[in-house]
């Protein structure tokens, strides 16, 4: 239970201003149609992060464990940095052709979270916490907590989100996951 809550909570802060959020509200607001966008956003993430967590779960199967802990520590003090620097989304992106709400917001979102700090975090929790369902699970709901709001309130929320504040916060998690884990590998090695 403590990693899909751990998965759920740093994914949905995370995603507070992150390039596919913005590209929800773009969604929203051009479509207007809400239930497919979700759905196409809950099909395009459970896709991606169940990809992602296999990549975890097959590092943790070919990566010795006290190198896989030093990667995974770097890795989630890296998360903490990247969270930091805000998403922007780029009119010049590759646009997705019109084949209904749904297909495009799936096409889209799946794209846009390929090798996304989402993505990325998704991999090295479910290295971390060896809990494919939970993480998958977790980082997936975590997508819709911060998705869903986006989606039905559009524009109205946008400029009224603290999104320095709670980037700080998902960073300050990323940095004490990697601080942990590191402690924990150099502890194993005897340091």
């Amino acid at each position: 239970m403590g990693a899909f809550l751990i998965a759920t909570g740093v994914v949905a802060l995370a995603e507070i201003g992150d390039k596919t959020q913005l590209l929800a509200f773009i969604l929203a607001a051009r479509f207007r149609k809400p239930l497919p966008i979700l759905a196409g956003i809950f099909a395009a993430t459970l896709a991606n992060h169940a990809l992602a967590g296999v990549v975890g779960a097959w590092l943790t199967a070919v990566a010795p464990p006290n190198v896989l802990r030093f990667v995974l520590g770097a890795s989630f003090i890296g998360m903490a940095i990247w969270t930091l620097i805000p998403d922007r989304y780029d009119e010049r992106d590759p646009r997705v052709p019109h084949a209904g709400v749904f297909t495009t917001t799936l096409v889209a979102f799946f794209l846009a979270e390929m090798g996304d700090k989402t993505q990325i975090a998704t991999v090295a929790l479910a290295a971390q916490y060896r809990a494919f369902w939970a993480i998958v699970a977790g980082t997936t709901l975590g997508m819709m907590f911060a998705n869903t709001p986006a989606v039905l309130l559009g524009g109205r929320i946008a400029d009224r989100m603290p999104t320095n504040v709670v980037h700080a916060i998902a960073a300050l998690i990323f940095a004490v996951l990697g601080i942990a884990t590191l402690a924990g590998a150099a502890a194993r090695l005897g340091f």
